[in-house]
């Protein structure tokens, strides 16, 4: 124990004596201008300054928003009179699909589709319409475009309120006819007040997929709809204040930044080189070399993301759900019944219909090797249930050129499989017949099977699988960002499990070690004889000149 203390205060001393070393002197011959702060910073003061939001139309003042309207698609059409192509374009997204491309076996992908997860499991090809209260269009249905879902500013329940509208117009009595009236106005001053998407908007969905605040995403959650500086130097209120748009950029309503069936960027550039590039990528605004001169981050970013560094933690302040048992549901009470019961964050973490659940807040995330594209099971890929399942994960490893050290979420899960067809199944779990109602596997997994066009032996039984999530949001401060020690370190390391390579601090290679060793003793010794030797001399001149 004494000789590993001792090898770490050794390994210790070296990194900080070379940090020090290679921190003076480039500061040394720095410019001015370069010690006052880092080109990427400035570079992404100029790229987000801010601009006023200005719009030509008061929308207010529209005819076609002043009518009478009794059912969403009617708001659609007016929104459409104006916005003529709009429909059109959003129709083609996969925001309004939820289909992706198709794999290399012809399988489709998308939650409309044959992809699966871990959490909520599957969309069923859109049969479980408990998943469709997060489609973008009126109610559970998906005839027509619901424009307001992303531009609208005020909060409505819209079926609940087109459902009381009709029912109080058709009564005859003076305290109805108001009642209605004022739903009426209610309903027309949704409709009036639009614009651009906000955090809140976009995070109606994308803070409460898979079910519920901070299910889904750890860097995703209903904190972010007005956050501060600390949780998000980006979004933060009392920092840059960005919405989700500012880096999200939308072309016909296709919007910038989906990672999962497809890359988010094919390419890495600053807006130096492309002043039109979107803005998805840190390097989009900060540049590739975003650190000062002196700073040694900077030989860090063609291999490790921004985002390993700068976000330590996610789930920081909600609580992120990072494990869900599908094989522990169906249990009753005492009085045989479904019940509920909360964990120490308050989040139920078992219910009858769902099974067992565990949350966490503050998670460092798991580090991969990641060149933007992550490759996905669907639920008609054979799998092997004698081992752990990644149902999805990263590409990429360190001989690839686009790719870095990445951080995410993994959320591990036990949910059914087929024991004869060794695929993943896709339970039904709404509706009359849904599990939640029936608390009867066997009947959902025939039906969701069904509904994909899948076969189902009748024999199931529950394997474990994982699911990965890029983090990327909760960006924090440049005080908490992770220290060089967190991961340069033998014991411990936030980047213990990525092998291949060797890390300073991290792995104990005997000859490299020794090498080093001699290099710097003799750097040490080199130094301290020739300042002895300009010691004595200056002494000998002294006495020379007396």
């Amino acid at each position: 124990m004494k000789r590993i203390n001792a090898r770490c205060s050794l390994q210790s001393l070296a990194i900080v004596l070379a940090t020090i070393w290679m921190g003076i002197v480039p500061a040394v011959f720095a410019s001015p201008a370069q010690k006052d702060q880092a080109p990427g910073r400035t570079m992404a003061q100029q790229a987000t300054r801010e601009k006023g939001i200005w719009n030509t139309t008061d929308h207010a003042k529209h005819e076609a928003l002043k009518k009478t309207f009794l059912s969403g698609p009617e708001v659609t059409q007016a929104c459409l009179s104006c916005h003529s192509e709009a429909a059109e374009q959003f129709h083609k997204t996969i925001h309004w699909t939820w289909l992706a491309h198709k794999d290399e076996n012809g399988a489709q992908m998308g939650k409309a589709g044959l992809s699966l997860n871990n959490f909520c499991i599957s969309a069923n090809g859109n049969a479980d319409k408990g998943c469709l209260s997060c489609h973008p269009g009126w109610g559970n249905k998906t005839e027509a475009v619901n424009c307001l879902v992303c531009h609208g500013k005020k909060q409505i329940n819209w079926e609940e309120a087109f459902e009381d509208l009709n029912a109080f117009r058709m009564e005859t009595d003076e305290s109805s006819k108001e009642l209605a009236a004022e739903i009426q106005s209610e309903i027309q001053t949704a409709v009036q007040l639009v614009g651009r998407p906000t955090r809140s908007n976009c995070g109606d969905c994308h803070f409460k997929g898979g079910g519920g605040d901070g299910v889904k995403h750890g860097d995703l959650d209903t904190s972010l709809t007005k956050p501060n500086k600390a949780l998000d130097v980006h979004m933060g209120t009392d920092g840059q204040g960005f919405d989700c748009v500012r880096c999200h950029t939308t072309k016909l309503h296709n919007i910038a930044g989906r990672i999962y069936t497809a890359p988010a960027y094919t390419h890495r550039k600053s807006l130096i080189e492309d002043d039109l590039t979107p803005k998805i990528t840190c390097e989009s605004c900060h540049s590739s070399t975003p650190h000062k001169a002196s700073s040694k981050a900077n030989d860090h970013t063609d291999k490790v993301a921004c985002q390993s560094c700068h976000i330590p933690t996610f789930a920081r302040v909600n609580p992120t759900k990072m494990s869900w048992d599908w094989s522990k549901s169906g249990k009753l009470n005492e009085k045989g019944k479904p019940y509920k019961r909360k964990g120490p964050f308050g989040k139920h973490d078992y219910l009858t219909i769902k099974g067992e659940m565990k949350w966490e807040k503050n998670v460092k995330p798991e580090y991969f090797w990641f060149n933007g594209s992550i490759k996905s099971l669907t639920a008609a890929d054979p799998i092997d249930p004698r081992e752990t399942v990644a149902l999805s994960y990263p590409l990429g490893d360190r001989t690839d050129k686009n790719a870095r050290i990445f951080p995410f979420k993994v959320h591990r899960g036990i949910q059914p499989y087929d024991k004869i067809n060794k695929t993943l199944l896709t339970p039904l779990l709404s509706g009359p017949k849904g599990y939640w109602t029936t608390l009867d596997w066997q009947e959902a997994l025939a039906l969701g099977s069904e509904t994909l066009g899948l076969e189902f032996s009748g024999e199931f039984d529950f394997v474990e699988t994982t699911y990965v999530f890029p983090t990327t949001h909760m960006v924090a401060p440049k005080e908490n960002v992770v220290t060089c020690r967190e991961c340069h370190i033998d014991q411990g390391s936030r980047v213990a499990n990525l092998a291949g390579f060797y890390m300073p601090g991290r792995d104990d290679t005997g000859l490299v070690d020794t090498i080093g060793w001699l290099m710097f003793l003799g750097a040490m010794v080199g130094v301290g004889i020739h300042g002895l030797g300009r010691v004595f001399t200056q002494s000998n001149g002294n006495k020379g000149e007396k």
